[in-house]
């Protein structure tokens, strides 16, 4: 795909319109300004209406129609839902619940992802497509599959247990290094048979936590599988033509995208932020780094975003005036180079008839189409932007495997990781401070600030890496209930915090969370709930202690130093005042300055290459460093 420009587009579903409207189609998207469309996400069971039977006739006017419009084409293969016909012959394709119920056709996503019979027949559909399309001057990048795992992340049929089994053994070997990886001594589950190795399906109570986070593991590869089996057939025949999938930016533990990441010539990602959330920004502009961060820094695809009303989310709230111009914005500052709506045309029927789109039921006279058609002229004009980088001083651990671990049952308290995530990342959205999401293991020798939430399973090597990160110069902050076990939901004997007592240089005697409801109080100020660690030091300077509750005078915050540089310690939750002083004093102490100075609240300022970018996301008028932005207003300044 052409990389001189940002490109703006919609996915596009043809297939549910006559030829007449294809053509005005095309006239309204030259007029709104779109470069680029998704096209056949949803075709399987057109294109290939029997076994082996194919009609591509519908599919080849509407390539030609674009290509002679100069619109590029994400081709999807269209393997996201198979037909019915599949489902009929082969009915084993089918998901199987954790309490063994088998879906049935007629939604989406309908096939188990360890299905041979489901991947030799995506795998015959790319092939087709690729030969027949593989040359064609619209063709810019392929699209395979789409959002893997938003509806069957996991399938507990007796066909993913074959294969779960394959993955352990390849895994661990032999069946001895699987009983010592799930602890299984434990409630008499030692395993004398690969036969007897099963996935987590309904028992009685808590089931194996080992087992569960190696199934979590297993079907985030079992999905992966199912892409790049796609991937390979795609490359064979069509070199120089790029290969994505649409990943979600959502709280919610999908797939592993890190282990992905290295499989995608370019990232993208579908994001929906709800528009009655007043703190949908911050979490957007998390899921923009994240993707940002995944690709090694390198621009990424807004593939998927709403124009307005969300039809999956009661109440189908529209956006304001401006927020859908806004938050497109917000992509392109983080390192979008495509913003990308579902969908072009608002389907007349089936389960998402009430989604926004580009084009409404009324047809284009309205406000939403008047307002992606201005977008469209401005990103038109947004020279030297496509294909520059956004720097970040300060990095954010995040990792699948923990939030998996973290989320399982019989903890000490309940953690989610989307607030724990939220509540390190927002103060630094706060003061304007870029950040990169990072995996534990990854490089951190660019930054000048590591903050860790709550990184309850640390590999030995992740806890190599933040302790030489430390030792070599890095400011680290970190909270509670971390580098507690293995990667195998094993816990680190020799006392807590595991993997990071020498580093943190403190000791957790225990854990004592709070209840709903209570509280207790800092010596730094303000007041700390969810969580308080009783901490004894072992070097470490105290910062805050606890003035009420069980462990009054006992320290909750910390900061040691280590070799050259600081590790600062979070043992309780501190309310949001409080959080954002000490991430000031972190970024103050690593010496980290924002993007821009005097920024007020509600107010984002990114840059992008030698692009500002500033966004208002508040309901006044403010003045900026000289420049005046409306409620919900975008400026973005060049050479700044």
């Amino acid at each position: 795909m052409k990389h001189d420009r940002v490109h703006f587009g919609a996915d596009y579903n043809p297939e549910q319109w006559s030829p007449e409207v294809w053509r005005e189609d095309i006239r309204l998207m030259r007029e709104a300004g779109v470069t680029i469309v998704t096209f056949g996400v949803f075709s399987w069971g057109l294109v290939e209406p029997e076994p082996g039977v194919y009609d591509f006739g519908w599919l080849d006017e509407v390539m030609d129609l674009l290509g002679d419009a100069g619109i590029e084409v994400s081709l999807a293969t269209g393997t996201a839902s198979p037909p019915a016909w599949l489902s009929r012959l082969h009915p084993e394709t089918l998901p199987v619940t954790r309490d063994g119920v088998r879906l049935s056709p007629g939604s989406r996503q309908h096939y188990c992802p360890s299905s041979p019979v489901y991947r030799e027949a995506a795998v015959n559909l790319a092939v087709q497509l690729a030969k027949r399309y593989g040359g064609h001057p619209a063709l810019a990048i392929w699209h395979v599959g789409n959002e893997y795992g938003c509806h069957i992340q996991e399938c507990y049929c007796e066909v993913s247990a074959a294969d779960f089994r394959t993955w352990l053994r390849e895994r661990y070997g032999d069946l001895d290094a699987l009983n010592a990886a799930w602890s299984t001594t434990f409630w008499s589950q030692r395993v004398a048979d690969w036969a007897d190795v099963l996935p987590p399906r309904a028992t009685p109570t808590l089931r194996n936590p080992a087992q569960d986070l190696d199934y979590r593991r297993f079907s985030s590869d079992a999905l992966l599988a199912c892409y790049r089996a796609e991937r390979e057939v795609l490359q064979q025949l069509t070199p120089d033509v790029p290969i994505t999938t649409n990943i979600m930016g959502m709280w919610e533990p999908v797939a592993d995208y890190a282990s992905w990441a290295a499989d995608f010539d370019v990232v993208a990602l579908d994001i929906y932020p709800e528009p009655k959330d007043p703190g949908a920004h911050i979490d957007a502009a998390f899921f923009h780094d994240q993707m940002r961060s995944l690709g090694g820094g390198r621009p990424y695809l807004m593939m998927e975003t709403a124009t307005s009303a969300i039809s999956y989310r009661p109440p189908n709230r529209p956006k304001r005036d401006g927020l859908n111009r806004l938050w497109s914005h917000q992509a392109v500052a983080r390192g979008a180079d495509a913003v990308m709506y579902f969908q072009w045309r608002a389907s007349a029927g089936g389960a998402e008839k009430f989604h926004s789109a580009i084009v409404s039921h009324g047809g284009a006279d309205n406000r939403i189409f008047r307002e992606v058609a201005g977008l469209g002229a401005e990103l038109a004009a947004l020279s030297g932007i496509a294909g520059s980088r956004v720097r970040a001083d300060v990095a954010i651990v995040h990792d699948y495997a923990n939030w998996w671990a973290l989320e399982l049952d019989a903890r000490p308290g309940e953690l989610k990781v989307p607030e724990r995530v939220r509540a390190h990342y927002a103060p630094l959205w706060r003061e304007n401070v870029t950040v990169d999401v990072v995996t534990p293991e990854a490089d951190l020798s660019a930054y000048k600030l590591v903050v860790v939430p709550n990184l309850y399973l640390c590999t030995d090597a992740a806890a190599d890496n933040l302790r030489g990160y430390v030792e070599g110069g890095g400011h680290l902050l970190m909270s509670f209930f971390s580098g507690i076990v293995d990667e195998c939901d094993r816990i680190r004997l020799g006392g807590y915090p595991g993997a990071f007592r020498e580093l943190l240089g403190l000791q957790v005697e225990e854990f004592w969370p709070l209840s709903e409801g209570e509280s207790v109080g800092l010596t730094s100020g303000g007041s700390a709930d969810l969580w308080a660690d009783h901490v004894v030091p072992e070097g470490a300077e105290v910062l805050a202690a606890y003035t009420g509750g069980p462990l009054a005078g006992s320290p909750a915050i910390t900061r040691h130093a280590f070799g050259l540089g600081t590790a600062t310690y979070l043992g309780t939750r501190p309310d949001e005042t409080a959080m954002r002083e000490l991430v000031r004093d972190a970024l103050r102490l690593a010496e980290v300055e924002p993007v821009l100075q005097g920024v007020p609240d509600g107010v984002e300022a990114v840059r992008r290459g030698t692009h500002l970018f500033l966004l208002n996301y508040g309901d006044r008028p403010v003045s900026v460093a000289g420049v005046e932005l409306a409620p919900h207003d975008v400026v973005v300044l060049a050479g700044s």
